[in-house]
């Protein structure tokens, strides 16, 4: 009888809803459930990834859909289970359930834009994205944000909604290797063909240039100092490429030096119209 008049115990009242130990303990073994639901659910698709029937961003985009999903569907029976009837709270609360909608409709385009990113994947976790200009990685995307890294490591929090509105370069989309460029000038009166076979030579010894799509160098135009080139290469390092080009400048700085090659600054040829009348000192009339 001391067990039963314990479970019927009332902890919370409001009205006709109460909360007594039994509903309690109901509900916690409901949210039990529902997590044990979800490491199942996780451990299967680590399983399929592994097994090489599902890429990390699949994995991630279903598991959080699977997620949103249980606990909508754990807090429905949860409040069915102490007697809040859904349609009933619903249709009572329709006013302020309005009221919020006008004041949180950010809010729920963020929701919207969650949902269309991880049903399309148009974006998923681990692709290098641009962003305004601003490249970075992405780390996490929940249903409202999505959480980037950039090569900065600085993390910026973007709602979802931008992701969908504004315009967005996915590097990793095609999940192939990109082309990339590095520029160099070279002064006038050098050997261009020399130049090409350098610069070739460089990225060919680069470990993070790809090697079955060569390399292409490009006699880009007759600048006003020097000579405009610029080396193609491909790679399949998107995120941290600055480094890559980094290296291969490097790497053309040491070959032109051994080869003199000359890298020109920026030269102007000044011609007078009356140099003698510098030299003389006096004032042209």
């Amino acid at each position: 009888m001391e067990v039963k008049e314990l479970l019927e115990y009332n902890f919370f009242n409001l009205g006709k809803y109460h909360l007594n130990a039994y509903e309690l303990i109901l509900l916690a073994l409901l949210l039990l459930f529902a997590r044990f639901f979800l490491f199942l659910v996780k451990k299967y698709l680590e399983r399929q990834r592994l097994k090489e029937r599902l890429d990390k961003g699949r994995e991630y985009a279903i598991y959080q859909m699977i997620v949103y999903l249980t606990y909508v569907i754990t807090l429905a029976i949860g409040l069915e289970s102490v007697g809040v009837k859904i349609t009933v709270f619903l249709a009572g609360s329709t006013a302020l359930l309005v009221g919020l909608g006008l004041g949180l409709q950010d809010f729920f385009k963020a929701l919207v834009a969650g949902f269309i990113i991880l049903t399309e994947r148009t974006v998923s976790a681990g692709d290098v994205v641009e962003i305004a200009g601003t490249v970075g990685q992405v780390k996490e995307i929940s249903l409202r944000t999505t959480t980037v890294t950039t090569r900065d490591d600085i993390v910026m929090i973007i709602p979802n909604q931008q992701l969908i509105s504004d315009r967005v370069i996915n590097w990793s989309q095609n999940k192939k290797s990109t082309r990339f460029g590095v520029s160099v000038g070279v002064a006038y009166g050098s050997d261009t063909r020399l130049v090409e076979k350098l610069l070739l030579e460089v990225a060919m010894t680069n470990e993070l240039v790809q090697k079955d799509q060569a390399p292409t160098v490009q006699f880009k135009d007759f600048g006003s100092s020097s000579l405009d080139f610029t080396l193609f290469f491909y790679s399949f390092e998107l995120f941290r490429i600055e480094y890559v080009k980094s290296q291969l400048r490097y790497g053309i700085d040491q070959k032109f030096r051994e080869n003199n090659i000359q890298i020109p600054f920026p030269q102007r040829d000044l011609w007078l119209r009356n140099p003698e009348v510098l030299k003389s000192g006096t004032s042209p009339v």
